[in-house]
């Protein structure tokens, strides 16, 4: 995911393994691979190219428990440069993957929903701390945003073209289903979570490439679900 629109992202497509075993405590529940270390505390990091990178935006945002007003970490306004950065890293992995078989796309979806079940309590202590759910809900926030990534391992019949035969004297109609290209998604903060996964099965199981722009009050599950997209198998 990547910035779009002045704040944190990530991108989805270019994604590097990044494992999630050093989560820290659950009031800053944010994969510490996505994360450096500012004399002001966490920073979040752009996802570009593969890589988790550093902004050097002078512009940062705290995000805050909204239930203490602790500072759990500082976001990025991204730059001009760093957003578009962004995009062609997403439009140069476009073509390899539009290309990839379905089946291979959707075997990436069929690990990613694992992986997200596996850490499903990690993810819900991230949503509760940032944007204030209790425990329970927020477990069904990424359940339900989990739900997507079944549907999308069972995408194919869904991706095939149409042949009408005569429609009229000696015409024939066909139909086929391509990807587009480059998409965006932007996020809103009140489900950090199932948004994100209303949107990234979908658009990549399809063979699109995609920018991402998690909300700058709870980024850290979108982040943490693009972490969980590469160990997934999504390409750079």
């Amino acid at each position: 995911m990547r910035g779009l629109g002045g704040s944190a992202a990530a991108s989805l497509l270019r994604l590097r393994h990044n494992p999630l075993t050093d989560l820290v405590t659950p009031s800053r529940c944010l994969a510490s691979s996505a994360h450096g270390l500012a004399e002001t505390g966490p920073t979040v990091k752009l996802l570009i190219g593969g890589d988790f990178v550093e902004s050097k935006t002078t512009r940062w945002i705290d995000v805050k428990s909204p239930a203490t007003q602790e500072v759990l970490s500082r976001l990025p306004l991204t730059t001009m440069s760093e957003f578009n950065g962004a995009v062609e890293s997403a439009k140069a992995a476009f073509p390899k993957w539009r290309d990839t078989p379905i089946p291979t796309r959707t075997r990436v979806m069929l690990k990613y929903q694992e992986l997200i079940r596996d850490n499903m309590d990690s993810l819900a202590e991230s949503v509760t701390a940032e944007q204030g759910k209790t425990l329970s809900d927020a477990k069904g926030d990424v359940f339900r945003g989990l739900e997507v990534v079944e549907a999308a391992c069972g995408i194919a019949p869904f991706l095939m073209g149409e042949v009408l035969e005569n429609v009229a004297s000696g015409i024939d109609c066909k139909s086929v289903r391509q990807p587009l290209g480059v998409v965006g998604g932007i996020c809103p903060f009140n489900f950090p979570a199932m948004v994100p996964l209303w949107m990234i099965p979908m658009a990549v199981t399809s063979g699109n490439t995609m920018v991402l722009k998690p909300s700058e009050r709870d980024p850290g599950a979108a982040m943490m679900l693009a972490d969980l997209a590469q160990q997934a198998g999504l390409p750079k």
